[in-house]
């Protein structure tokens, strides 16, 4: 299964449905059911973007980090240009939606319980599970 590492709390709010678009600099072909992993780094402006949507009551107090916390299915590439004026106010707070970009739309998003994520080093762009862990959770 193929996978993508993104920062929190940015995966964190795909899971909790703040976020359906995830914007990148690349494109892929690829469509189908990705696992979406929280990266195990939290840089400074990350936390405090994490900080204010949580006293904002959007975001959890706690945040996994270095593990799969969920799934969901990247439907389609769209430009930002063409998707922006379409999103919520929420949904371009969590995106970069500056002109090249692209959108990676998606959606069946399922997040796992806090009990069952699955720990394990993410990698840049969109990578594969390694066949040993247990993605059934």
């Amino acid at each position: 299964m193929k996978a993508i590492s993104l920062i929190q709390p940015w995966a964190t709010a795909i899971m909790i449905g703040n976020k359906s678009v995830e914007t990148r600099s690349w494109k892929t072909s690829f469509v189908g059911r990705v696992a979406i992993h929280a990266s195990k780094g939290f840089p400074k402006w990350a936390r405090d973007f994490a900080e204010t949507e949580r006293a904002l009551g959007r975001l959890p107090g706690r945040l996994p980090f270095g593990a799969i916390i969920g799934f969901g299915t990247i439907v389609s590439m769209k430009e930002t240009i063409v998707v922006a004026p379409l999103i919520t106010a929420i949904e371009r707070l969590y995106g970069d939606y500056a002109p090249g970009r692209w959108c990676w739309m998606l959606s069946d998003i399922d997040p796992l319980p806090d009990d069952k994520i699955i720990p394990c080093k993410g990698k840049l762009g969109l990578w594969e599970v390694p066949a040993d862990l247990n993605l059934a959770g």
